[in-house]
């Protein structure tokens, strides 16, 4: 699963012109997305933190259909690392819904190739801590994380505001 939630990163970074790099060691942070373009105000070049997490807990839902958010569990630790702030880099989560039968992940034809099911994203900067080991969050499934909500997350970054 993890593989098949990094491929889906990579193309919606290449579909979004955004370069990514692997920090090393991670520090509980997966991905870093960069992005330049001469209209970020507060550097030509602007960088996200990603976390990547990916389930098959449940089947993903179409916005307008209840609920319009899914429950994700994340350590307290881990969870106070992304909803720190204020921060100088950004940080989002992405949490991939995939299938649970690895057949399922990819269906490819002569015009496309399909990568099932779908990423959602969220800014946890503030979030309460409120598990005694482990924390739920709502991840609301109006935010698919694509290459057009990327480039809407980096404009605003760019902009000198939040994710």
């Amino acid at each position: 699963m993890e593989t098949l939630q990094v491929g889906y990163l990579h193309a919606v970074a290449a579909a979004a012109g955004c370069s990514l790099s692997q920090p090393f060691p991670d520090n509980g942070i997966d991905w870093h997305v960069s992005h330049s373009a001469p209209g970020h105000t507060i550097d030509d070049e602007v960088t996200i933190k990603v976390q990547l997490k990916c389930t098959y807990q449940l089947a993903p839902h179409t916005p307008g259909a209840a609920p319009p958010a899914f429950s994700f569990t994340l350590d307290n630790e881990h969870l106070a690392k992304l909803a720190r702030t204020p921060v100088s880099v950004h940080k989002i989560l992405v949490v991939m819904i995939a299938p649970r039968s690895q057949d399922d992940w990819l269906r490819a034809g002569h015009d496309r190739l399909d990568l099932r099911h779908c990423c959602y994203w969220i800014n946890l900067a503030g979030h309460p801590v409120t598990g005694r080991r482990r924390t739920t969050v709502r991840i609301p499934t109006a935010r698919i994380f694509d290459d057009r909500a990327l480039c809407e997350i980096m404009t605003r970054v760019g902009a000198g505001g939040r994710p």
